[in-house]
């Protein structure tokens, strides 16, 4: 019983931390590029309304991820699935890495971006902003990458 609680546990950790890794994919490969065709207002509005709304939805998938995979680590340790454990303990320590990049460099960009779509004031540093957003989506990237094959190696060894 435990084991297929954490087998549910881990797919449910997959599931929620694909959004946030699909959505920084997407961000290097789609939006990074379109935002560098862009000019620094039109640029800076676009991201800022794009934060606007990922920052209200994307909530639930980001602590939904974190949350489904502490409890993963928790149920195979008890479970006496020692691999397991190890294997979902090494994606929280991704998805806390992730989370530390997200809060202390993306958030406070989002929220000046965000303010700025909100009032057209545009940061006179705007670009430099969205330059050092999109500085760390290669570790963002990295790291769900790495929290989700985790996740699916904690999968195989349960």
């Amino acid at each position: 019983m435990l084991t297929t609680s954490a087998q549910v546990l881990a797919v449910l950790a997959v599931l929620t931390n694909a959004i946030v890794y699909g959505t920084d994919v997407a961000a290097t490969l789609i939006f990074r590029p379109v935002y560098a065709k862009l000019d620094d207002a039109t640029m800076t509005v676009s991201a800022g309304w794009g934060h606007y709304y990922g920052d209200r939805r994307m909530p639930f998938a980001g602590a939904g991820g974190v949350i489904s995979t502490v409890l993963a680590v928790v149920v195979a340790a008890v479970a006496g699935a020692t691999g397991a454990a190890v294997a979902a303990g090494i994606a929280l320590l991704a998805l806390l890495s992730w989370l530390g990049l997200y809060a202390r460099i993306a958030k406070p960009i989002n929220t000046a971006q965000t303010q700025a779509a909100m009032t057209g004031v545009i940061p006179a540093d705007a670009r430099a902003l969205q330059d050092k957003w999109e500085s760390i989506l290669g570790y963002r990237v990295g790291l769900q990458a790495l929290a989700l094959a985790a996740l699916c190696t904690t999968l195989a060894l349960l």
